[in-house]
């Protein structure tokens, strides 16, 4: 009895290793994820029923009032539409843009390296200084319209920031700018993650370069330019910082750029109430979350299920 037993006590206490190997090296990602992430968005919530002014314990309760006039407000439902409107733009615009670049750089051809870099080197730029200088130079008197003044087309010249006809258009001009560059590099890496091989045998039975590309490259890439899609939605729907530098919190409103991140600051801790900018966060969050787990559970399931594997603990 006792020989059978033995191995069944090794296994159990090699489990019992490895379990405790996995929540020694977990605890620390842990213990910060449940301090940023899991406490804020608690705190959020609770200080989302009241109104509070940001200082002392809440007290002025309102309930889910702050919710219903978030869900109510129209001012909620236009940068609502721009986070939409900046999503779809985002997609439709920097994906193609992106698999075409990458496709250019994957080949042999003169000056690649350098090109590379220049086409990644804006991601890595701060977005104060990106939002800085571009704010600059999209000024009436900035360095765009002199340009186009300079090159004989100054009657191109416009109010590229304040206009309401063009602003939209210019941020996503320049959201395309600064992150071209990472979603290029994402689509170099999943184009040389396919083997050779596999061109070669197609180039053998005589399909032509874009038969390739659209019969094997563009399926073979699937899973990078669903996992590049889903950090772009989640991005779109946060967009913050360069509408802040650019347009700030008031003309961003006029000039129909406006974020929900922006209405959050202006409604929450500009106007003093902070209660309203808690639950306009939550809002947020559950936006993101059940827009993430959509995206989870009917694009990213083919991708997410090879990668999961039963049986290895």
């Amino acid at each position: 009895m006792s020989d059978t037993l033995a191995p069944r006590r090794a296994a159990a206490r090699r489990r019992g290793r490895t379990r405790l190997e996995i929540a020694v090296l977990s605890a620390p990602a842990v213990i910060v994820f449940l301090a940023f992430v899991i406490l804020p968005v608690a705190l959020a919530a609770y200080y989302g029923f009241y109104r509070w002014k940001g200082y002392g314990d809440p007290t002025d309760w309102v309930g889910l009032n702050n919710y219903r006039l978030i869900l109510t407000d129209p001012a909620f439902h236009d940068v609502l539409w721009h986070n939409g409107l900046i999503l779809v733009l985002s997609l439709a615009v920097q994906g193609p843009l992106a698999i075409g670049l990458a496709l250019l750089l994957n080949r042999r051809i003169r000056g690649r390296s350098t090109i590379r870099v220049l086409v990644f080197v804006p991601y890595i730029i701060s977005e104060v200084i990106v939002g800085t200088g571009w704010s600059l130079m999209l000024q009436s008197d900035g360095a765009v319209n002199g340009l186009l003044r300079a090159t004989g087309l100054g009657s191109l010249e416009a109010d590229w920031i304040s206009d309401p006809d063009l602003a939209l258009w210019t941020l996503m001009a320049v959201i395309t700018w600064k992150y071209l560059g990472f979603a290029v590099i994402l689509m170099l890496a999943g184009l040389q993650s396919i083997p050779d091989e596999i061109f070669e045998a197609a180039q053998i039975d005589g399909a032509s370069y874009w038969q390739i590309q659209r019969r094997i490259t563009l399926p073979l890439l699937g899973p990078t330019v669903r996992i590049w899609a889903f950090l772009s939605i989640i991005g779109s729907l946060q967009l913050f910082d360069l509408v802040y530098i650019i347009w700030g919190q008031y003309v961003s409103g006029t000039a129909g750029t406006s974020t929900m991140a922006i209405y959050m600051l202006a409604q929450g801790r500009n106007a003093g109430n902070y209660g309203y900018g808690s639950a306009v966060a939550v809002v947020m969050f559950v936006i993101s979350l059940v827009v993430a787990l959509i995206y989870q559970r009917f694009v990213l399931r083919r991708d997410l299920r090879g990668a999961v594997t039963e049986g290895t603990v």
